[in-house]
């Protein structure tokens, strides 16, 4: 059996060759939240390391004898994040005071995940692993819609010269920028940055949209 690769299936959702507008489906994830500087926050990295232990349980459910319903092998997804601040909508301009971000880290869940079979999931993690506060992790589906969305290249730092030209074609197309407290600023992780050279670092950022003429 081949193995899935959600990168290669959805190559618009996850490699973008170009500036674009997307209606991006309804999809289930593996979500922890919290607060605080995504680089010096030792709860963000917690965060990261209970997606990935989850993620890859699930993954290994090939190996059990008793497989969920509707089971396929799977390349893990890329972690992804949506964004928001303390005073305001998240416009990804304001990247100084990195202590006010509110984040959502997220892993992309296969189909064949219900929330029932996640949480048993989380039982077995946490009889396994009990160092590991599972009990973080929510089933969360996120009903994007309509979205403008590109490939940045280069320091998450330097996400502003992108997010203005997302502006300028959002702007010649009658299109606004849509974020609010349900809609959020999305970043798609392609890189590892601890093994990637910064300038080559490739992240999509993605917008939620409306349209207004």
């Amino acid at each position: 059996m081949n193995t899935f690769d959600y990168k290669k299936e959805d190559k618009d959702l996850y490699v973008p060759k170009e500036m674009m507008i997307i209606e991006v489906p309804k999809m289930a994830y593996v979500m922890v939240e919290g607060k605080g500087n995504p680089n010096t926050s030792e709860s963000y990295q917690e965060a990261i390391s209970i997606l990935y232990k989850l993620s890859y349980t699930i993954k290994m459910s090939k190996i059990k004898h008793q497989q969920p319903k509707g089971y396929y092998d799977f390349v893990v997804p890329p972690l992804e994040g949506l964004w928001a601040i303390d005073d305001g909508d998240f416009d990804g301009h304001k990247i100084e005071d990195k202590e006010n971000f509110y984040w959502k880290a997220m892993i992309r869940l296969p189909d064949f995940v219900s929330k029932d079979y996640f949480e048993e999931v989380k039982r077995e993690v946490t009889i396994l692993k009990p160092h590991i506060d599972v009990s973080k992790a929510q089933y969360f589906v996120y009903d994007e819609g309509l979205c403008i969305q590109m490939m940045h290249k280069g320091s998450y730092d330097d996400e502003p010269i992108s997010l203005q030209k997302m502006n300028q074609f959002m702007d010649e197309r009658g299109f606004v920028c849509d974020i609010s407290k349900t809609r959020f600023h999305h970043e798609i992780y392609l890189s590892n940055p601890k093994r990637t050279k910064t300038e080559n670092l490739k992240t999509v950022i993605r917008l939620p949209i409306q349209k207004i003429r």
